[in-house]
């Protein structure tokens, strides 16, 4: 059998990137079958390694390091010695797109912002991820998932007014950053066929927040109206007797009159008819639910709530979501045998093409584990291209 042709095949990516946004952008692309190199620091690499503050060869592999890089190589070069800064720069000759999350200016700085590694390499895509940005008020600003949560209006909105604010236990900044780079850096690619030149691609933790609320800022900028859906007068989070479960009460004609129907209790309808009313009346209509549904299992509501067309779920661990047989059919776990680590079982890529699916091709490496490696290759590549 012929060895499966994969979307990115022969393009290479120099990835400066560490920690969450830009390594789960690359990531990505090496799914997708590039072959990417990962730049690490000698001694100590991608921040991530640090996870656990210790230098042991396990904790430099630790989980969450494994995580974000598979499907990479790993050199170690020091980019600060004349030796390591013109091994990048030969590197780049070689590639078609850099990637870094570094703050604004920092590559430039290092001598490997576009405009230098585009004289270089005409074709050459730079891709950037950034706190705020790379101009204005904040771009020097040093940029953190948190950060970006508090500042765009993320982490001011709550269930209820009576909620204390806080942060967001997932790294929901990094990640939407992340893919919006994989999708400006294969948007740059297509267009590099059409051109015959790269690109300079930028995001920021900061512009996806602000566009994951496209809804809620066009309701803001015409109405002067805080859109919260989590806030809405009939979606709510209950406990049951064994657990939790959450109930959105929308996209019905009469959702009210169907959850009392499910619940078992009066008709609240006819009292609470519009959302306006229901909006002002939410503590005593989420009281009524809630006094209801503590009196039995979460299955049995479930069922009930099923049985009426409403959106209902259960609320699970992280725990029980990957143990669910939804999760296997979806492809969204790989085992993988680890030198370090042993078998470790990482979360699987979102995206399902039907010709191209996932294969872990390389184990997230050890640092400095493909350097000889690659160097070897670039030498042998210089050498072609001197001899053309």
């Amino acid at each position: 059998m012929s060895e499966k042709i994969m979307p990115l095949d022969g393009i290479r990516v120099i990835d400066f990137t560490q920690v969450m946004l830009g390594p789960c952008a690359t990531q990505m692309l090496g799914d997708f079958g590039a072959d990417v190199i990962k730049i690490e620091r000698p001694g100590a690499g991608d921040l991530s390694r640090g996870f656990y503050g210790e230098r042991t060869e396990e904790a430099l592999n630790n989980a969450v390091f494994a995580s974000l890089n598979r499907n990479k190589r790993s050199i170690e070069i020091d980019t600060k010695s004349e030796t390591g800064r013109q091994q990048v720069l030969d590197l780049v000759k070689t590639a078609d797109i850099v990637v870094d999350n570094f703050r604004a200016g920092v590559m430039d700085r290092l001598g490997f912002g576009y405009d230098a590694l585009s004289k270089l390499n005409p074709r050459i895509i730079c891709a950037s991820g950034t706190g705020f940005g790379s101009s204005g008020p904040y771009a020097h600003k040093g940029g953190q998932d948190v950060l970006a949560q508090a500042m765009t209006g993320v982490m001011e909105k709550t269930q209820d007014p009576s909620i204390p604010k806080s942060i967001y236990p997932t790294t929901l900044c990094d990640y939407s950053a992340g893919m919006h780079l994989v999708q400006g850096v294969l948007a740059a690619l297509l267009m590099r066929d059409k051109t015959g030149r790269g690109q300079k691609v930028e995001v920021s933790l900061y512009d996806s927040m602000i566009a994951m609320q496209m809804q809620e800022a066009a309701q803001w900028s015409k109405h002067r109206e805080v859109l919260n859906w989590a806030a809405m007068p009939l979606t709510g989070v209950f406990d049951t007797t064994d657990g939790a479960i959450v109930i959105v009460g929308a996209f019905k004609a009469n959702p009210l009159q169907d959850i009392c129907t499910a619940l078992e209790i009066d008709d609240l309808s006819p009292d609470y008819p519009t959302l306006d009313v229901q909006r002002r009346h939410k503590p005593f209509l989420q009281q009524r639910f809630r006094e209801a549904i503590a009196g039995n299992s979460s299955a049995y509501w479930l069922g009930r709530l099923e049985a009426q067309d409403l959106l209902c779920a259960p609320v699970r661990s992280l725990g029980d979501a990957l143990a669910d047989a939804q999760t296997k059919i979806n492809g969204m776990l790989h085992a993988i045998d680890h030198p370090v680590l042993g078998e470790i079982t990482l979360a699987g890529s979102p995206v399902h093409l039907s010709d191209a699916p996932l294969v872990v091709r390389r184990v997230p490496p050890k640092l400095g584990e493909h350097t000889e490696e690659v160097l070897q290759e670039l030498a042998v590549l210089l050498s072609n291209e001197a001899a053309e």
